[in-house]
């Protein structure tokens, strides 16, 4: 046998060293910050289940509050040149951001994806974190709005009604008595642009906004009427607690809300929940507006920490794991595969599998990048109107003359 050169010996010394510190170079580190506060130990598992089933990646989950919470805190971090390599924003939030060059673009990723992956998934689901033809956002949690009500006070007083707007007004009438408010009026954009959305109108014409439409006035209007006739109770959103308590206690029969709340809303005391699909006022031509949040990259991420985030992500949209969350949080399935593999669960919970059937007629929330701040303006008119500080025309015109600008 010939004996090894000493420089043979050398570079395949050096060879090994490299692949051994290679086989042991610690793996990415993927931040994900996230506003599933409320189901962060189940956010925490997946990551912990997705790290055992790879080594390339470390996926750290931080719970960072609300989404109202976390919107700031990823714009300091951004700004500041370190921000999380993966973060969830409510839809309305990413398009400023995608349209100031702070978020990458996941396009060439989403359309690498298998066709029946892709297809397998909602059309308003992929288009609710797409601006300007390029995609920006991974869909996960997604929502639809809801009606809850206390079913026991319903049947003990016999009141039925048709799920439209104008049959909510008539229960609401018959229910207001002895100091009772019987329908909660939040001045929260969501179930306002689902109102406006079920008489068939919109609060964003193209990018501009259309913030006192006939729609939107003809829903503020009923708002506002209900609440000078006792028939309902404004409330702002820092005010949930109280609500809350109001709703479990009878005070208030029909609340506006996520289908996500459900989870926590029937841990409430003292009476029976009941859900429905959020009220239609012109049956086949209204639509819900999607609710949740979307999966975002940071453009300084890096390429590594960029794959380990899509890793992730492909990892908790699994459909069998999706049935899992669905079934712990009651979102929404995002995936139509995910669908029958909650059938049990559907079994015991009738009432979500009617909620969550609204996804076939969900739309995407505008992208219009200022709707953000538009949001403020409109939950701002909404709250001086129904607290009869103005009119419902001269708010919202107020509320359009500011987006204006």
């Amino acid at each position: 046998m010939r004996p090894t050169s000493p420089l043979r010996l050398v570079s395949l010394l050096s060879t090994s060293a490299l692949l051994l510190g290679a086989a042991s170079a610690a793996p990415v580190r993927v931040e994900f910050w996230h506003a599933m506060t409320g189901v962060k130990d189940t956010v925490a598992a997946y990551a912990r289940d997705f790290n055992k089933s790879q080594t390339r990646y470390e996926v750290v989950p931080v719970a960072q509050g609300n989404y109202r919470e976390l919107l700031p805190k990823l714009q300091a971090a951004i700004k500041a040149g370190n921000p999380p390599a993966l973060a969830q924003l409510e839809f309305t939030q990413f398009p400023a951001l995608a349209a100031g060059g702070q978020l990458s673009d996941l396009s060439r990723f989403a359309d690498g994806l298998p066709e029946a992956t892709r297809n397998d998934f909602y059309p308003a689901v992929w288009r609710a974190g797409e601006l300007g033809g390029k995609t920006f956002g991974l869909p996960w949690n997604v929502s639809v709005p809801v009606l809850m009500y206390n079913a026991g006070l319903l049947k003990k007083t016999g009141v039925t009604f048709p799920n439209t707007w104008t049959g909510l007004e008539e229960a609401s009438r018959k229910l207001a008595t002895g100091g009772r408010r019987p329908l909660v009026v939040a001045a929260d954009a969501w179930t306002f642009e689902a109102n406006v959305l079920s008489r068939g109108g919109q609060l964003v014409s193209g990018v501009q906004p259309a913030l006192n439409s006939p729609d939107a006035v003809e829903a503020l209007t009923q708002l506002s009427r209900m609440t000078q006739a006792g028939q309902a109770q404004p409330r702002t959103l820092s005010e949930a607690t109280r609500a809350a308590f109001d709703f479990a206690r009878g005070q208030n029969v029909f609340v506006l809300a996520s289908v996500a709340n459900w989870t926590d809303a029937r841990k409430l005391p003292f009476f029976n929940l009941g859900i429905a699909p959020f009220p239609c006022e012109k049956p086949g031509a209204c639509t819900v507006p999607l609710g949740g949040g979307t999966l975002v990259v940071p453009r300084a991420s890096s390429a590594q920490e960029q794959a380990g985030a899509q890793a992730f992500w492909q990892f908790l949209t699994e459909p069998a794991r999706l049935a899992q969350w669905v079934s712990t949080t009651a979102y929404a399935p995002p995936r139509r595969s995910v669908t029958p593999l909650l059938d049990s669960w559907y079994d015991k919970n009738p009432q979500l599998r009617a909620a969550h059937a609204q996804m076939g007629r969900a739309v995407p929330r505008p992208t219009t990048p200022a709707y953000g701040e538009w949001i403020d303006l409109l939950e701002d008119a909404i709250y001086k109107s129904v607290t009869g500080k103005a009119s419902a025309r001269a708010a919202l015109d107020e509320a359009q003359r500011q987006a204006s600008r």
